[in-house]
């Protein structure tokens, strides 16, 4: 064993190897951190992702069909507006 003594925590290491590796874990803690929540947030864009290239298809396929849509009766696209 050693004969060293442990320090109290939150008191700085006296080994300056010992303090530079406190500074890096914690910097480590920081950066794992970081990486989760960027991972959540790359997953939630995925998903978003997913849905809006679903809404384009669905609205480039009724464009295709001649553009109407549920709430505008046929014809009614092409009608000249009564101020014309």
């Amino acid at each position: 064993m050693s004969d060293r003594s442990i320090p109290p925590p939150g008191s700085p290491p006296a080994d300056p190897r010992e303090a530079r590796l406190v500074e890096l874990e914690i910097k480590l803690a920081f950066a794992e951190d970081l990486l989760e929540s960027l991972n959540a947030q790359v997953a939630r864009q995925a998903e978003r992702i997913e849905v809006l290239g679903r809404e384009l298809l669905r609205l480039k396929s009724r464009v295709e069909q001649g553009g109407t849509g549920e709430g505008t009766p046929p014809g009614a696209v092409d009608e000249r507006p009564p101020h014309y």
